[in-house]
């Protein structure tokens, strides 16, 4: 299975205001394991960056001046992610400025959706977490994903971190917690969170039974072939060990 997570920079929030794509970052996972394939790109929109913009991800005007155009990329692009699952964090925003540059670029072409499939991580999350926030950086510290280089939104660091994130929140093992409530929930853990509980726990005690209990087991456990017609595995186990003894 192939999957591509995506993230982009843009120069504003909304593609029919006439804002435009500045960043993309994509990060490949076969069978779920990352591989060392990627793309990025910084693109030229020709208009300026909103200030608000401008304050999430820190991309200037002045940077992207000799950027190539959303034209001069697009075919490695649509050909590196054509086929596969996109994993997007609030995949309604990516894939709307994508499918408007690929409109501008060539107004015949189809949207995203009609030769990718899309897993959107923030729908993901708003199921299994409700009433919870699931902003990415949310979602890093719930899962312990270091996002610590984070300062600034960036698509390609976003798109690595988003990877960490989604293989976390669907392949983590799960431990019971209880909440300050009284009540049990369950708690995705990544495997090192795992490793880490376990380091810290105490070492647990092993209660031994006693002679008396064993043997009121063994009686037990007579009666319970004797009604079953020989056909207890526990007796035939215990009869085993105690022939090996």
């Amino acid at each position: 299975m192939r999957q591509i997570v995506l993230d982009t920079e843009t120069t504003g929030l909304e593609p029919s205001e006439g804002h435009r794509i500045i960043e993309i970052g994509c990060v490949e996972l076969i069978n779920r394991r990352p591989t060392e394939n990627y793309f990025h790109v910084y693109l030229q929109p020709d208009r300026e960056i909103d200030e608000g913009a401008l304050s999430v991800h820190g991309i200037t005007n002045e940077f992207l001046r000799d950027k190539p155009r959303f034209a001069d990329i697009a075919e490695e692009f649509l050909g590196f992610i054509r086929g596969a699952e996109l994993v997007i964090h609030n995949a309604s925003f990516d894939l709307g400025f994508i499918n408007h540059e690929l409109k501008l670029w060539r107004p015949d072409s189809e949207p995203v959706e009609s030769f990718c499939s899309v897993l959107d991580t923030l729908l993901l999350a708003r199921r299994m977490h409700p009433g919870q926030r699931n902003s990415l950086d949310a979602l890093c510290r719930r899962y312990g994903i270091d996002n610590s280089e984070r300062e600034l939104h960036g698509a390609l660091l976003d798109a690595r971190i988003l990877a960490d994130v989604y293989l976390a929140m669907t392949g983590g093992q799960a431990t019971l917690s209880l909440d300050s409530g009284g009540g049990a929930g369950i708690e995705q853990l990544t495997s090192s969170g795992v490793r880490r509980l376990a380091a810290d726990r105490p070492r647990l005690k092993v209660v031994r039974a006693s002679a008396e209990e064993l043997a009121a087991h063994r009686k037990w456990v007579e009666r319970l072939d004797k009604a079953a017609g020989g056909a207890c595995l526990w007796h035939q186990f215990d009869r085993a060990a105690m022939e090996e003894q």
